[in-house]
């Protein structure tokens, strides 16, 4: 079955830098639409950055400048840089994957924390 798999989270002081990185297996991805989400007060998980199957990137205005999202399709992985952290970017990150835009096969990864201090 599809499994994501979330790593590179944990304590960093604000300015500091860390990478994520989501490992894929069970599915076609060099074809997904994927992306990292952060679970924001609520419980709703919003996006932080995403990136299609042709490298086209988005991020949402916060992270602007200072996140970058990318992609090794042979590897199956999927990676965002984080930069210049503030202490608002605290969140667990999760790691998303459309394998077919538009059909609701979607999937999630368990989530990996990341705590800025300030």
């Amino acid at each position: 079955q599809v499994q994501l798999v979330e790593s590179g989270g944990g304590l960093v002081q604000a300015g500091g830098s860390l990478r994520l990185s989501c490992a894929a297996s069970g599915g076609i991805f060099s074809t997904a639409v994927m992306g990292w989400y952060r679970l924001a007060p609520g419980n709703q998980r919003v996006l932080v950055a995403a990136i299609t199957s042709g490298g086209i990137t988005d991020y949402s205005d916060s992270v602007k400048g200072r996140f970058t999202i990318s992609r090794d399709n042979a590897k199956n992985t999927m990676y965002l840089q984080m930069n210049s952290l503030k202490s608002e970017d605290t969140g667990v990150y999760y790691c998303n994957a459309d394998l077919r835009p538009g059909m609701a096969d979607v999937y999630w990864g368990q989530g990996t924390q990341v705590t800025v201090s300030s």
